[in-house]
């Protein structure tokens, strides 16, 4: 399924640097960390509860290609993005923070 780049704060690092980090890593992109998109909550396995913050970004260089946990990665408009399988609550929170392309 589709989602936009993520992942888990490794110990000491903060949530942009976390950020940056995992777009670098899952799309090749570099990327200058902007303002907080907005902060969901995740039911994991095992009773878990993941705290999610998404950050809007500019991209200010690397070239867009998958990272080795994923087939695909592209741009997509708000059209495309209702025709993809995304993974459950990316697109209503995207929509919900105001962050989806035009």
């Amino acid at each position: 399924m589709w989602s936009i780049p993520g992942g888990r704060c490794q110990p000491g690092e903060t949530p942009r640097a976390a950020c940056a980090r995992e777009v670098a890593e899952e799309t090749g992109l570099i990327v200058e960390v902007g303002r907080s998109a907005g902060r969901v909550f995740r039911d994991g396995p095992g009773g878990v509860v993941y705290d999610i913050e998404d950050f809007v970004c500019s991209v200010v260089g690397g070239q867009l290609q998958a990272g080795d946990d994923a087939l695909e990665a592209r741009w997509a408009t708000r059209a495309e993005l209702a025709e993809l399988e995304m993974a459950p609550g990316v697109l209503d929170a995207l929509q919900s923070w105001g962050t989806l392309p035009s």
